[in-house]
């Protein structure tokens, strides 16, 4: 369980079950896309702790199972490729094309665990796989509708802003076992400036892109981003790195609310 990533994974579960419900996708489909998406995500988690497993004790990564003795790499590897085996069934009961865009965060996934995240290109995976992930989940309502254009864009957006954040305290371990990917070039204080700017995009894209004027909440929600942004870009500042972290949370939980409500506007 604690293998999965669980936060991570329980989130990405979460906010691509409530986007289904307000895109109106039917109950008995919704819950498939819940256990679709659930099981991908355990399948990135496992993988991950299974490629790293090297590399974590390296470091003596104490939050890691296999470092702690709790579960071999071979357990993982076996629960990796099991979990992916079920994702890629339950998302193509789903139809070819919510099938195919929901597999395609769980293909980013992989690609980032395999290697992706030692290059320059480590935030790819992030931007293609969440860009992907609520175009799916859109596609799982009768009749497959595409997505609208600001709706992957945003997801892209959060995506990229995510694995900033995810990096961002693994920063030192990964330097010291030869990962080099965006994060690390762009350094700490670069890395919550670029995340800031992201997440202050994909609320800017989720507010004005749906056809029509905003509703008063995508207002209030800009408002409330503006000051968010700028505490959260200037993270490296010593007066504001305590503030930084609640920022980040700000915008995030704005984006998903956003998210969701635009999934609702669908309809």
């Amino acid at each position: 369980m604690r293998a999965t990533h669980a936060p991570p994974a329980a989130a990405v579960t979460v906010v691509a079950t409530l986007l289904a419900v307000a895109a109106q996708v039917p109950p008995a489909r919704v819950l498939l896309v819940g256990l679709a998406v659930l099981a991908g995500q355990a399948s990135i988690g496992w993988s991950n702790d299974w490629l790293d497993a090297d590399r974590d004790r390296a470091v003596a990564r104490a939050d890691k199972p296999v470092v702690q003795g709790a579960v071999d790499p071979a357990v993982l590897r076996a629960a990796a490729l099991a979990a992916a085996a079920v994702a890629v069934v339950l998302s193509l009961v789903l139809g070819r094309v919510p099938g195919l865009l929901l597999l395609v965060l769980v293909a980013s996934g992989w690609a980032y665990n395999a290697g992706l995240k030692r290059t320059v290109l480590s935030g790819l995976p992030y931007v293609t796989g969440f860009g992907a992930l609520p175009a799916g989940v859109v596609a799982a309502a009768p009749g497959a509708p595409l997505a609208p254009w600001w709706l992957p864009l945003a997801g892209a957006a959060l995506g990229a802003a995510a694995h900033l954040a995810n990096v961002a305290p693994d920063i030192a371990d990964d330097l010291a076992t030869g990962v080099r990917g965006l994060p690390h070039r762009l350094g700490a204080n670069g890395s919550a400036a670029l995340g800031a700017l992201l997440l202050g995009a994909a609320t800017l894209v989720l507010v004005l892109g749906p056809d029509g004027p905003p509703a008063w909440w995508g207002w209030a929600g800009l408002a409330l981003a503006v000051p968010a942004v700028a505490v959260a870009a200037l993270a490296g500042r010593p007066g504001l790195r305590r503030l930084a972290f609640p920022a980040v949370l700000v915008l995030t939980v704005l984006d998903v609310v956003l998210l969701v409500l635009g999934g609702a506007a669908l309809t």
